[in-house]
């Protein structure tokens, strides 16, 4: 696609692209590269960095050389261009997943003169056979996209991205554009240094994005508060960041179960699925992407509407740039994010296996991750500050600390406290014990090195250990400590902490919240976590509409719902088929068929009441075990026998019997008559079948065998009759 000489920037831009103008300062950033000049560009994300190389690419003889560091992006941006052009070979990429003919292609269309953009990754030029053959090919320019990679500094430093200067030396000097949407000026010149384009022209847009909602909360319950705030914003588009694989998928299941239509991404799912579910989200056969910071680097979609942080990001970089993923068509985008401390204190001990330059460069890029989720201030005015630009308004009306500012007192004393405190114990103890010392914990540790004896002992006792330790990182936060990651997180009192001590001013600490609780679903199943009573007068009601159902239905009651399940019913209050789904012992087939009534008269007692019950369910949890349950249906649906089920479980007898129980009492009907009829004859079947029919007042194995005779039935005969009963008679 040739351009006619004479035909100006904007006419180009209409032409090549479509777009009747540019955004910011794309046109004089285009500019300086047609010129020739090596060029930085700084753009927040959704500013438009792409079209600054691709235009120009467009213009200039040759083919443009765009290193990239990931092949989902690669493939992305060159059938985007391909869609503006009648020529498939005007872009190509080269990477590790081209087949020999594939990229027999590409170089036929290189040479020709065919290809103005060539994606590439920076391990692909590190080879010497690609080296080789680019030096064939004339090169307009050299465009780095997320450049914040080459810098150590950076939230995604990438050791290779340092090469590429000698690479370009050996490939062929030609003018160089770096972008990238995030750099402190610390990190910018970094780049700029490593690259040899110190006298680069630089263009900076503002990193302000208006429309973006900030907020951080605690950490306490955080899967139930994500999906209760994904049903809020049902069939909106978002992002979830969690830092561990493992995680990713363990969020993504307990989404999918709850209704919600969510798919994982990480770098160790297989490419093909990786890709599939990339494009399902771009597609919209997704609402919710759950993923590492794996995903998203390039990828182009405007309306995604919330990006939620399960896990706080490793720097402020990563979290602007991730959180820059929402509203990029200006429209609504909001930015939420869970924090605990302990998180931090996970993501230290990482560190403690590198370097220590490495440490030192992580600990920074912490202490300002904390600093920033700990802060008071208007999030917006200590994001840009961060990134050397100013905000100048007192309130942005569009983050938490503006929207519901923190409430603050008077901690002057305190913080001397603290400061007297790590100096009292010689500079040589961690947070947590000075805590302790501070509060008056007499615990081992401190007994054992006599802290006890201190004068500072209990000074602080009228408030708990927690309360000190966010005192102490507050502390931290102002300069006053430091703490020697490298030296087993102990603490030191800086120069500020001296002057300070020795000449005490007003300093405001913030009220936190107990924000240091376990996210009770991690560990929890759907039953678990009750930290309120049963409603015993919802109880009696309950047991009463059972008795009136298994009358009607001529069956026991324990067959409609068992007591456990009635006591969670008392417990959570479900007023929907759905919800009734998240009760303990309740699955998607008992629901269906008994908890109408149920429900019913659960609503209409909570109407009665005026109780205010959780508006979120204890979220229905993924169990391990769910993958086992259904390769146990899988299997007794082939007339498996169940000792060799039992066998390929790793399971005993009455492991596997227990797992069928759970799987029944659930509401799935299973037939295991062909396994029961080599077991016992039909009228040993009967009398046990009977019994539960006719005489059982619970489902209570121990009074069926006093009732049947211990010295004619096992436990475990019992047991599958129950299960067949169950299964045939309210199933």
């Amino acid at each position: 696609m040739e351009i006619k000489s004479g035909i100006s920037l904007p006419e180009s831009l209409k032409t090549n692209f479509g777009f009747t103008s540019f955004k910011g300062n794309q046109e004089d950033i285009i500019q300086n590269v047609m010129d020739g000049n090596d060029t930085f560009v700084l753009m927040p994300t959704g500013g438009g960095k792409s079209l600054c190389y691709q235009l120009p690419a467009m213009l200039l003889d040759g083919t443009a050389i765009i290193i990239s560091p990931l092949i989902a992006l690669m493939k992305n941006q060159v059938d985007a261009i391909r869609a503006f052009s009648s020529e498939d070979g005007i872009a190509h990429f080269m990477n590790s997943s081209l087949t020999k003919s594939a990229l027999l292609k590409v170089r036929e269309d290189l040479l020709s003169g065919k290809t103005k953009m060539l994606y590439v990754a920076p391990e692909s030029l590190t080879k010497e056979d690609n080296i080789k053959f680019l030096r064939q090919v004339k090169i307009s320019f050299y465009a780095i996209d997320e450049a914040h990679c080459i810098s150590e500094w950076g939230h995604d430093f990438r050791p290779e991205y340092r090469r590429i200067r000698d690479i370009i030396n050996e490939v062929g000097e030609a003018p160089i554009i770096a972008l990238t949407a995030t750099a402190t000026p610390k990190v910018q010149h970094d780049i700029q240094k490593n690259l040899g384009m110190l006298n680069a022209s630089v263009f900076k847009s503002s990193f302000n994005r208006a429309n973006l909602y900030y907020e951080i909360r605690p950490k306490v319950h955080a899967t139930k508060e994500i999906i209760k705030f994904i049903k809020g914003n049902a069939g909106k588009s978002g992002i979830i960041y969690c830092l561990s694989r493992k995680k990713v998928e363990e969020l993504a299941e307990t989404l999918i179960i709850n209704g919600i239509k969510a798919l994982p991404y990480h770098a160790g799912m297989d490419s093909a699925t990786r890709s599939a579910n990339q494009d399902s989200f771009l597609m919209e056969d997704a609402d919710v992407i759950v993923a590492t910071i794996a995903f998203g680097m390039g990828i182009d979609k405007p309306d995604v509407r919330f990006v939620i942080h399960y896990d706080i990001p490793k720097s402020l970089e990563g979290y602007y740039q991730e959180t820059g993923r929402a509203g990029r068509d200006g429209g609504e985008g909001k930015c939420i994010t869970f924090y605990r401390y302990k998180d931090i204190q996970k993501l230290e001990k990482f560190m403690q296996n590198k370097h220590i330059a490495e440490q030192e460069i992580g600990k920074q890029l912490l202490l300002e991750t904390v600093s920033y989720a700990e802060s008071a201030v208007c999030r917006r005015k200590h994001l840009l500050h961060y990134f050397g630009e100013e905000y100048h308004e007192d309130n942005c009306e569009n983050c938490d600390n503006c929207l519901q500012p923190k409430a603050k007192f008077e901690g002057k004393e305190d913080i001397v406290l603290v400061l007297k405190t790590v100096l009292a114990v010689k500079e040589k103890f961690k947070a947590e014990h000075i805590a302790d010392i501070i509060s008056g914990n007499s615990n081992q540790s401190v007994q054992t090195y006599k802290h006890h004896q201190l004068p500072v002992f209990g000074e602080g006792d009228e408030k708990p250990a927690k309360y000190w330790q966010a005192v102490i990182r507050q502390a931290m936060i102002a300069r006053f400590i430091i703490k020697e990651i490298e030296n087993y997180g102990l603490l030191r009192v800086s120069q500020q902490g001296h002057e300070f001590l020795s000449n005490p001013v007003s300093f405001m600490l913030i009220r936190e919240p107990d924000n240091d609780d376990e996210d009770q679903h991690d560990s929890e199943g759907s039953s678990s976590g009750k930290t309120s009573t049963v409603d015993i007068e919802l109880l009696h009601i309950l047991r009463d509409l059972r008795k009136k159902i298994s009358k009607k239905n001529n069956l026991p009651p324990f067959v409609i719902f068992q007591d456990p399940s009635l006591e969670d019913m008392a417990l959570q209050y479900p007023v929907s088929i759905e919800e009734m789904q998240n009760i303990a012992g309740v699955g998607t087939g008992k629901a269906k068929r008994y908890g109408k009534e149920f429900v019913e008269l659960i609503k209409s007692y909570v109407d009665e009441k005026d109780i205010i019950r959780p508006q979120d369910m204890i979220v229905k949890s993924v169990v391990n075990k769910s993958g086992v349950k259904v390769s146990i249906i899988q299997a007794i649906d082939r007339k498996m026998s169940l000792e060799d089920i039992a066998s390929s479980k790793n399971m005993n007898m009455s492991e596997l019997i227990a797992e069928i129980e759970a799987i029944v009492n659930s509401g799935t009907r299973l037939n295991i008559d062909y396994y029961i009829d080599g077991l016992m004859d039909d009228d040993r079947q009967a009398d046990i079948f009977e019994y539960f029919r006719e005489e059982a007042e619970s489902e209570s194995i121990e009074e069926a065998l006093a009732e049947l005779g211990e010295e004619e039935y096992s436990e475990e005969d019992i047991r599958l009759m129950r299960i067949k009963f169950i299964s045939e008679m309210g199933n």
